[in-house]
């Protein structure tokens, strides 16, 4: 993954505006993730950062399943009840994405997801280069 920077534009906080994926590869495309553990309940009723924790867990534990890691995601996007909270989700996202690596992402902030105990779900697009 190549990160681009676009004459014209701010850096983004923690995301890239442009990516490049200058390999032959593998894609991986990660279903939104949500605040369920392994046996499909919820975490943090009502605790966005618990919730974030969850779901960036899920996340890795997805990318792992499929032979990828944090370093191989292109994109992140992000669906929140209240995109005031950004904050707390990029502060979780330090603890899972390295240090200076930032994908392409999107936020948009929902009414309602899939259950109305969900503050947060997160999706992601990755690429694995060829062996």
């Amino acid at each position: 993954m190549r990160q681009i920077d676009v004459p014209g534009l701010a850096p983004g906080p923690g995301y890239s505006h442009a990516v490049s994926v200058d390999v032959p590869g593998r894609l991986v495309v990660l279903s939104g993730q949500i605040a369920l553990d392994g046996e499909g309940n919820l975490v943090g009723a009502g605790d966005l950062e618990a919730q974030t924790r969850q779901v960036f867990a899920n996340l890795e534990a997805a990318l792992a399943a499929a032979g990828a890691g944090w370093e191989h995601v292109v994109r992140l996007g992000y669906f929140l009840r209240d995109a005031s909270g950004v904050g707390v989700v990029r502060a979780v996202r330090a603890d899972f994405v390295p240090a200076g690596f930032s994908p392409a992402a999107s936020l948009v902030e929902v009414s309602r997801l899939v259950r109305d105990d969900l503050l947060v779900e997160i999706e992601a697009l990755a690429v694995v280069p060829a062996a």
